[in-house]
């Protein structure tokens, strides 16, 4: 009687053991999804808040605009496709709104950034040094940095640049939804740094694709998580993996 009491004892308490154990798992397995689920959607809503609220913040053209309030010490235009020394839309758009920038005094030099695809004849910097230029711009205001094929080395390269120059703060003219990126990138290499958005063109706000906003949400991500330890994932990989996975949305649709 004792024993078959005591066999009883054991067996509840093998019992509560297992159950304990699958609690912890299954709350392990539960904080693990919402993992998952939480942060990309965290990087998707800071990525499109970010953009959303400089293209609304900043309007250069406004007649009330104030340029002191966003005024540096440089203007960065990060590189794009280039054609034969001729800038692609992107490129072109970043490079109008870096030029209206100057005329607005927000800094009083450009530092155009980005290397040459293999097989180029010229750089994406030489070829928006030259397109300012034909704008006007004092061709000794314009600092071309022919490095850099991401936002990542392109970052490292003018950040290098500002800093053998003694320059601290910069004005990066890029895509608004790549703004975040952009400036978590240059803060990271001490710079002070913010980020004026293009204000046309078919990356801008009123144009850009949810595919797009994707790909840099991703890439934000990606650099956040495993760039700061110097695990790089190139945005061409992430592109192809927001392809992928986009692919596979409609198909199962």
């Amino acid at each position: 009687m004792q024993w078959n009491s005591l066999q009883s004892h054991q067996m509840i308490l093998d019992l509560a053991v297992k159950m304990f154990g699958f609690r912890w798992i299954f709350k392990l397995i539960s904080f693990l999804l919402l993992l998952v689920i939480v942060i990309p959607l965290y990087a998707f809503g800071k990525t499109w808040w970010t953009g959303q609220s400089l293209a609304k913040e900043i309007a250069l053209t406004a007649p009330d605009f104030q340029p002191g309030d966003y005024a540096r010490e440089v203007i960065v235009v990060l590189g794009a496709a280039q054609f034969d020394g001729k800038p692609g839309p992107i490129l072109k758009e970043r490079l109008k709104t870096a030029s209206l920038a100057f005329e607005k005094n927000l800094a009083p030099a450009i530092i155009t950034v980005g290397d040459g695809a293999p097989g180029d004849r010229t750089t994406e910097a030489a070829t928006g040094k030259r397109w300012l230029v034909n704008q006007g711009i004092p061709k000794s205001r314009i600092i071309a940095v022919d490095q850099g094929r991401d936002t990542y080395s392109s970052t490292l390269a003018y950040s290098a640049t500002m800093k053998s120059r003694g320059l601290e703060s910069v004005l990066i003219v890029t895509d608004p939804y790549h703004c975040l990126r952009a400036t978590t990138m240059a803060k990271d290499q001490g710079i002070v740094a913010s980020c004026l958005p293009t204000l046309a063109g078919r990356t801008d706000i009123a144009h850009s694709s949810l595919r797009y906003l994707m790909r840099e949400a991703g890439a934000y991500l990606a650099y956040v998580t495993l760039g700061r330890r110097g695990i790089i994932i190139g945005e061409e990989t992430i592109d192809k993996w927001i392809s992928e996975s986009l692919g596979q949305v409609r198909s199962a649709i």
